[in-house]
């Protein structure tokens, strides 16, 4: 296959995947089987494409939380979404110094794809018996920096929905106040990490080596579908539940542990 229409093909999948409860490293990791391996920084870099659609999404929520610094309730929104963000981010960087990687194989994200949709199910079952709560506290933003990193470790789990369940589970159980705070989280890690690779990618003397080309597409494509996704999910989520998501994961779990 022509390598730009694979790259468009990558950035479509990354940008549909990212923000739904499926992994979009999972499919990515997938589709790289039969479209050919690509480099980690690729693989990183453009989930940040999609990241610039959420950011799109959340732009006046954002300009919001900027500006309403003075205001107690904004601030401290401001302030765990923050440690959040760096609970993610010294786990996640301790994570990479024990050796965590990107599997090659395919076996692992089917496992963790049947796994991740069975707990959704699971919860789902829950806190379909709690009611409704739109509470921030600690234990979600603890919970919601390690399951970033969780879904990192383990591609197939899916950065948003682990994200997302990890902040129903502890507390957060409403579905759009959830998926927001995980989304929101998302932006500065994404970021984080395309830039930790970047760096990394430099300093390794792979930058030469790397189709910044095809990154380039594929990072354009994945921001122009991933708006598309999380304006189409958060419409979704307001009536319904997590339930379609699981069963998907399940059975393309199953169906690569069988055929593949």
């Amino acid at each position: 296959m022509n390598e730009y229409l694979a790259a468009v093909l990558l950035g479509v999948i990354e940008g549909l995947t990212e923000f739904l409860p499926i992994s979009s490293t999972g499919h990515l990791l997938i589709a790289q089987h039969w479209l050919g391996a690509r480099s980690e920084l690729f693989t990183i870099a453009i989930q940040a494409g999609a990241i610039v659609a959420v950011s799109l999404v959340y732009r006046q929520r954002i300009l919001q939380l900027l500006r309403g610094w003075g205001d107690p309730q904004s601030r401290d929104y401001a302030i765990k979404l923050g440690s959040a963000f760096v609970v993610t981010a010294v786990f996640g960087l301790l994570a990479r110094a024990l050796g965590a990687e990107l599997p090659e194989t395919v076996a692992p994200v089917a496992i963790a794809l049947i796994g991740g949709g069975i707990a959704i199910l699971l919860i789902e079952r829950r806190i379909a018996h709690t009611p409704s709560a739109g509470q921030l506290g600690w234990a979600v933003v603890i919970a919601v920096g390690l399951a970033q990193v969780a879904a990192g470790v383990f591609p197939g789990l899916s950065r948003s929905a682990a994200a997302i369940f990890a902040a129903m589970l502890f507390g957060l159980s409403n579905r759009p106040r959830a998926a927001e705070f995980a989304f929101l989280v998302g932006i500065p890690t994404m970021f984080a990490a395309t830039g930790y690779a970047l760096v990394e990618t430099w300093l390794s003397g792979k930058a030469a080596s790397e189709a910044w080309d095809l990154l380039a597409i594929a990072f354009i494509v994945s921001a122009i579908t991933g708006f598309a996704a999380v304006k189409w999910l958060l419409h979704f989520i307001a009536g319904h539940s997590f339930a379609p998501f699981a069963w998907y994961r399940i059975a393309l779990g199953s169906g690569l542990l069988l055929f593949l």
